[in-house]
């Protein structure tokens, strides 16, 4: 059944199909084959400020910015849109490199590559290149990693001559210079029940359209404590930290349901323009490097379903945040100063048994000025003391 709802300032239907964020025209939710789970039912668009910010819900409302909102309806997908033969047919003479940053991930990484190399190398020949880079395991990642079929490169053996510092970005960033994929993709080396879907997802759209430049995985997140599973409770630093930094300063990105997500795809002309934060950085630098770079228009994101992988403890997260915080820091300093009006609408997701479902906040967290400033106060005061 279907659910009327705004969405970036247009009344939409929801609709019980596989396709996560998308709007398209005014056609039934009903008919055989519909791809998207959000349509609208009406073009009588007056804008999303016209309509207001906040509806009373605590949960927000779906109200987002028409640039983000025309951005959602156009460039997110599902991993199920790009099958192999079609991604094939469009790859020609693309050559696919996919590298995974690994650091004591023996649990993991050889299933991970036992996936790639069996579906997508040897069944069908979508990648073409297949690196581990290990950056100082002390187990037995890099052993695991080639007997699974991956080309295992040691971080401190590429480019000597610069020391190696700690860090995921550190590893990407050398990473280009032992690959010579067009397209480069980044899968992290922790995810557990991986699937194809996670490399060609992100392949989908660089393959089939020259103008996309990056692509982002989406999925939900659970938290594993123990035995415990808290349903799309992973993902605490985008939620804390990352997602409303990049809200306030660059709403135009608030559309990326994971950016911190580690599973993402570029083609090599762009990410050797990028600098590359070393530590945890750099997926959120890497954002706004693009946007800065190609525009909006240029990025892309593909839900892959759910991302199951280890978390870290609260100190680890304490330091993740800390590299966020600094990467962001560095780039409004780029910039040339804090802008003087942050944005105050804050963009969230929650999936639901349709798809991801937009919604915004106020977040203006107004001040008060000092009480002796106002003239009510000051008056009364004076009386009191008289």
């Amino acid at each position: 059944m279907a659910v009327d709802t705004p969405f970036a300032g247009w009344p939409v239907r929801v609709c019980p199909v596989r396709r996560a964020i998308v709007v398209t025209g005014d056609d039934d939710c009903n008919r055989t084959g519909a791809a998207s789970i959000i349509r609208s039912t009406s073009r009588d668009d007056k804008g999303w400020n016209d309509r207001g910010r906040n509806t009373g819900d605590d949960r927000g409302s779906s109200n987002v910015t028409h640039e983000v909102g025309d951005w959602l309806r156009r460039r997110s997908s599902a991993a199920a849109d790009w099958p192999v033969d079609r991604l094939l047919d469009a790859k020609r003479d693309t050559r696919v490199s996919v590298v995974l940053p690994a650091l004591n991930e023996a649990a993991t990484v050889g299933d991970i590559v036992k996936v790639i190399r069996t579906e997508l190398v040897e069944r069908v020949p979508l990648v073409d290149e297949l690196v581990v880079v290990d950056s100082g395991s002390t187990d037995d990642t890099s052993r695991v990693a080639a007997d699974a079929g991956a080309r295992v490169v040691h971080r401190d053996d590429i480019l000597p001559a610069l020391p190696a510092v700690r860090g995921k970005g550190e590893v990407l960033w050398r990473s280009l210079l032992v690959t010579d994929g067009d397209i480069v993709a980044f899968v992290d080396a922790d995810l557990k029940d991986f699937s194809a879907d996670f490399v060609t997802g992100i392949l989908g759209p660089l393959l089939t359209d020259p103008s996309v430049q990056l692509v982002k995985a989406m999925y939900d997140r659970p938290l594993e404590i123990g035995d415990t599973i808290v349903p799309a409770g992973g993902g605490r630093v985008t939620e804390l930290v990352a997602r409303p930094l990049l809200n306030l300063h660059w709403p135009e990105l608030a559309g990326f349901v994971q950016p911190l997500g580690g599973e993402y795809a570029a083609r090599r002309t762009l990410l050797e323009q990028l600098p590359f934060p070393c530590g945890y950085g750099i997926e959120t630098a890497m954002l706004v490097d693009t946007l800065r770079l190609v525009g909006l228009d240029a990025m892309a994101q593909v839900d892959v379903g759910v991302r199951r992988h280890n978390h870290q403890d609260e100190a680890g997260l304490g330091r993740m945040a800390a590299e966020i915080l600094r990467a962001v820091e560095r780039r409004l300093r780029r910039a040339g100063a804090h802008p003087a009006e942050p944005n105050t609408v804050l963009t969230q997701f929650e999936r639901d048994e349709t798809g991801f479902r937009v919604r915004t906040h106020d977040i203006a967290a107004r001040e008060r000025p000092p009480m002796a400033t106002v003239p009510e106060y000051r008056a009364r005061t004076r009386l009191v003391e008289r």
